[in-house]
């Protein structure tokens, strides 16, 4: 691509978007963590930041033996099925015996070309948290502009999707996808669907909603470890990304809440809806083309020669505006702060006598 040239997307997104891969990636960085004795489970001011944050998976028909080992273990364990590369609920739905995927049995044995299109399953989530008795996940919207270095910014107006029909985990419900689907493609089939807000909730008003009822501090460590799920996410794909100067790419991260405040990660979406279903979603959207745009696009584009780095001024801070942005992670600025931190553990490790001599 020439210098005035850019592009949406990364070349191989499709690490972290697609579910059978993002799987494999976090299940290697977790080795790749624990083998350098970085404990998945890290103590941050106090706070409890929990980094499995991906529910117990599984890929068919590879993994099918695997899985089939596990089910024996807790048969009373619920499991949701997905395509690995389908979207908007397409194929979905909820596992509660060995009979539905016993197909997949025959299939872990024929050559490539022969097998059907790789699935996941996973642990269903079956006490998630609700709001007025209805389930709900989180789109949060996450702008990387490199991956080596990593850098990633978070929006602000994120929202929740919330379900149409009061949630309920008993069999009988099991096959209802307007009780555990919280997709728009779904839930706007629903008699109690209400096109005047979509079945969306700000997720400003749902911070508001969690402090009221749960206090700051559970609040707050449920943010951070959203943040952290985030940032956890990138970095386990970020070897196997091709990053490159003239690509950014805006991700649509859904996570779920369970009751006790947990973040736990769903998917990530490459090419999260951008059509608005309501006015409030409209508006939500184009401002976070307008921002994206602003953010990645230098001031004299396409004059000016491309340069995504150049995010900083002479003070070290971010050059380009943000809007409704935030600086989520940077890994220059991480590692220029633990040279600070190195070089002020060194100067405090020294002591000095009364004249000023080093001792």
């Amino acid at each position: 691509m020439a210098d005035h040239q850019m592009i949406n997307h990364f070349p191989n997104h499709f690490q972290l978007t697609r579910k059978d891969l993002l799987y494999k990636n976090l299940r290697r960085y977790r080795k790749e963590q624990e083998k350098e004795g970085n404990a998945l489970y890290q103590q941050d001011a106090g706070r409890g930041l929990n980094f499995e944050f991906c529910p117990l998976s599984f890929i068919l028909p590879a993994d099918y033996s695997l899985f089939v080992e596990e089910f024996r273990k807790n048969p009373t364990m619920k499991w949701i099925m997905k395509p690995a590369g389908k979207c908007q609920g397409i194929g979905v739905y909820i596992i509660t015996n060995l009979k539905q995927t016993r197909k997949f049995a025959q299939q872990s044995e024929l050559n490539f070309f022969q097998r059907m299109e790789n699935h996941v399953i996973s642990q269903y989530i079956d006490q998630p948290l609700l709001v007025g008795g209805k389930k709900f996940d989180l789109r949060l919207y996450v702008l990387v502009t490199s991956y080596k270095p990593l850098r990633c910014f978070k929006y602000r107006h994120g929202f929740a999707r919330f379900c149409t029909v009061n949630y309920s985990n008993e069999v009988s419900e099991i096959d209802n996808q307007l009780i555990h689907l919280t997709n728009v493609a779904v839930q706007k089939h629903g008699e109690g669907y209400n096109s005047l807000h979509g079945g969306k909730l700000h997720v400003e008003k749902l911070a508001l909603y969690m402090l009221a009822n749960f206090g700051r501090e559970a609040s707050e460590r449920c943010w951070e470890g959203v943040d952290a799920m985030i940032v956890q996410s990138l970095k386990a794909c970020q070897s196997v990304i091709h990053s490159d100067k003239h690509c950014f790419e805006c991700y649509g991260f859904d996570i779920l809440l369970d009751s006790n405040l947990r973040p736990w990660l769903i998917e990530v979406n490459a090419s999260p809806s951008l059509s608005g279903t309501t006015e409030n979603d409209r508006s939500l959207k184009n401002k976070l083309i307008h921002d994206v745009l602003n953010l990645v696009i230098p001031p004299d584009f396409p004059d000016g020669r491309l340069d995504t780095e150049s995010f900083r001024d002479e003070t070290g801070k971010i050059s380009r505006p943000l809007g409704d942005f935030t600086l989520l992670y940077d890994e220059e600025e991480e590692k220029l702060q633990q040279q600070r931190d190195n070089e002020q553990k060194r100067r405090s490790g020294r002591r000095y006598s009364t004249s000023g001599r080093l001792v």
